[in-house]
């Protein structure tokens, strides 16, 4: 029986790490105040711009794609496959844009993967972010950090649970049957291995950024009709230029 305080560690290990990541969760769904939904415009026809569904769809990377492949468009910047950006226009449009042109340099030109992260992290995409936060419309920060810890926190509990198990299947003593062990070590490893895939389940693309309100809204983006709005909720896999994906996947 020495195995059973092993099995004792791995249930309660599987047991606290889900309810904390159900509770992350359940906070990170909880909606906003009435008197805050859809923020300072309160109108219930508010409509996403392609920034904001982008940032609801993907986060900050995916207003990085986007904004790349706004510019390759109006021929205010060129990405190249091999995975260059370079600058025609170097008065950019809105904050965004300002952005690109920042992180590119003042060279005019640089590799797309040093430039979506400093986009990405740019006080242009923090502005919509907060935007969207504030209409109760995006998970906030500390909300996707608790879940994203919970996630870790069961799958550490499931790899134990799984070397628990080996290890109570070695101490056994010879000719004991490792079929009850086993049968008992099933329960943690099903409960974090379920907890898991519910998490994957209901926060798809993970991390999770757009709230249940902000999941409505996407859901009416006319991603079908739009190019732009494609690249937005889907990311650059809808592009249908094999180039510009290559520019955005560039290693």
């Amino acid at each position: 029986m020495l195995w059973v305080p092993l099995l004792l560690v791995a249930c309660a290990a599987a047991v606290l790490s889900s309810v904390r990541l159900c509770l992350a969760a359940v906070t990170a769904a909880r909606p906003a105040p009435p008197e805050f939904v859809l923020g300072e415009d309160r109108d219930p026809g508010r409509e996403l711009t392609l920034a904001e569904a982008a940032y609801l769809s993907g986060g900050p990377l995916r207003v990085a794609d986007l904004t790349l492949v706004s510019m390759h468009r109006a021929r205010r910047l060129l990405l190249a496959h091999t995975g260059w950006a370079t600058v025609v226009d170097p008065e950019g449009r809105d904050d965004l844009e300002r952005s690109v042109i920042g992180a590119i340099g003042p060279d005019g030109q640089a590799r797309t993967t040093a430039i979506r992260p400093a986009v990405a992290a740019a006080d242009a995409v923090r502005t919509v972010a907060d935007r969207l936060v504030t209409a109760g419309l995006a998970v906030p920060e500390p909300g996707r950090r608790s879940v994203a810890a919970g996630v870790r926190a069961v799958f550490a509990s499931l790899v134990l649970s799984l070397a628990l198990a080996a290890g109570a299947v070695l101490i056994l003593p010879q000719g004991v049957s490792v079929t009850p062990v086993l049968a008992w070590f099933s329960l943690p490893v099903v409960l974090t291995l379920g907890c898991l895939l519910a998490a994957r389940a209901e926060a798809h693309p993970y991390p999770h950024w757009a709230s249940p309100a902000g999941q409505v809204l996407l859901g009416e983006v006319p991603a079908a009709d739009d190019p732009m709005a494609a690249l937005a909720t889907r990311g650059p896999r809808a592009l249908a230029d094999p180039g510009l994906r290559a520019a955005l996947d560039a290693r």
